[in-house]
């Protein structure tokens, strides 16, 4: 279930191209639920070359987590001598760090590298929105480390005042975690789905016209194919009893806790478990056209969605972004006008851009979709549309 800070590559991963008398074998199965195995070259939700969609199309982007989380967890690490050598901290809170030959340049230097290793990502995926003139989230945060950062180098060199570095390394760290916590939220929705794909057996026993069994793939079997299921066996896809009583297990795809007396003419759905006799199965769906895969292609449809958390958060944050650029350009005037365009005047206009960006609101959306999704899932809700969710009681 999950969220898309949109800004990524349109990867909505379209249903595999089997031919309609082709079934999913487990791999495939499990490759419905994990499109980010193929694309985890793409890291930090893929190049900006590559990002087509905005912000809303990040939910899908489950493994990515330990992506962000590495991130996060480095990029802190490396905002502490930030923090601890920024003269107005000192200040705040009365302590003095040990001064050597070029301490000065400690909190540079790790506010560089902060910058490059976890906030470039977030200009690069800013990159749609400016190429589709919808400003967002990305956008907005692209806008104050990039402003931040320049001017703060500039500072060093041009007798500019104290940068913004700890401002910069902070809002990184925080935009980060953010993401982070998207991401997990969205591992932990999809990890019943996981459990589903691994229900699905390699092979299949094939009855022949002749009577003999072979064994074969999944994903070899067609439409009207008879399959032997042995006792304690998964069924391999769905299909209709033609011989054989037995129990059977559907409680991981239908929820139905007791198991489910089957006799001949009753359907079966492939990755429930077969119980105490053999059944003698004529296969009637592969492929997409299985309940698995129904199954997953919702879920894949929910991860898709929005809530109307999350529209509003990006409609703010577009707001937001012209509401930022404008009252820098009216501070500029009057500042300008009053006093004339000197160093305090674009401090002050650095500063609005700076603050403009919603830290609060970059980590809040994120943790509503985790503690909602944790929530649905832990309730047993399969959750296709965000919007649905809202409304549940």
């Amino acid at each position: 279930m999950n969220d898309p800070h949109n800004m990524h590559e349109e990867h909505h991963h379209e249903s595999m191209k089997h031919n309609e008398h082709e079934a999913h074998s487990p791999k495939d199965v499990k490759k419905v639920d994990s499109p980010h195995d193929a694309h985890a070259e793409h890291e930090m939700h893929g190049s900006a070359s590559s990002q087509k969609d905005s912000h809303a199309n990040h939910t899908d982007h489950s493994g990515h987590e330990e992506l962000f989380r590495k991130r996060f967890w480095v990029s802190l690490l490396l905002s502490i001598p930030v923090l601890l050598y920024t003269p107005m901290l000192q200040m705040w809170f009365g302590f003095m760090m040990p001064e050597f030959a070029g301490s000065q340049w400690i909190a540079p230097l790790f506010s560089i590298i902060v910058f490059i290793y976890g906030g470039v990502p977030f200009i690069q995926m800013a990159v749609p929105e400016i190429r589709n003139r919808q400003p967002g989230m990305m956008l907005l945060v692209s806008l104050a480390i990039s402003v931040s950062f320049i001017y703060s180098l500039a500072a060093l060199f041009f007798n500019l005042g104290e940068g913004f570095f700890w401002e910069l390394v902070t809002l990184i760290d925080i935009m980060l975690l953010g993401h982070w916590v998207e991401m997990r939220s969205v591992r932990q929705a999809s990890g019943a789905l996981n459990a589903l794909a691994k229900l699905m057996p390699d092979t299949a026993e094939h009855v022949m016209p002749d009577g003999s069994i072979h064994t074969m793939p999944v994903s070899s079997l067609k439409l009207n194919d008879l399959v032997l299921v042995r006792p304690g066996a998964s069924i391999p896809a769905d299909g209709v009893v033609a011989d054989g009583e037995s129990d059977v297990n559907e409680a991981m795809i239908t929820g139905e806790s007791l198991p489910v007396k089957k006799v001949v003419g009753a359907k079966v759905i492939a990755g429930s478990i077969n119980q105490n006799g053999s059944l003698r199965v004529r296969v009637s769906a592969v492929g997409e056209q299985t309940a698995l895969a129904g199954i997953m292609r919702l879920v894949r449809d929910a991860q898709q969605s929005k809530s109307r958390t999350q529209i509003l958060a990006d409609k703010a944050a577009g707001w937001l972004f012209y509401l930022a650029v404008g009252v820098a350009l009216l501070t500029a005037i009057l500042w300008t006008l009053a006093i004339g365009f000197d160093l305090f005047t674009l401090q002050r206009v650095v500063a609005v851009l700076v603050i403009a960006c919603p830290h609060a609101l970059g980590l809040a959306v994120p943790l509503v979709v985790a503690i909602s999704t944790t929530s649905a899932a832990q309730n047993g809700i399969l959750v296709r549309n965000r919007l649905s969710l809202e409304e549940a009681r």
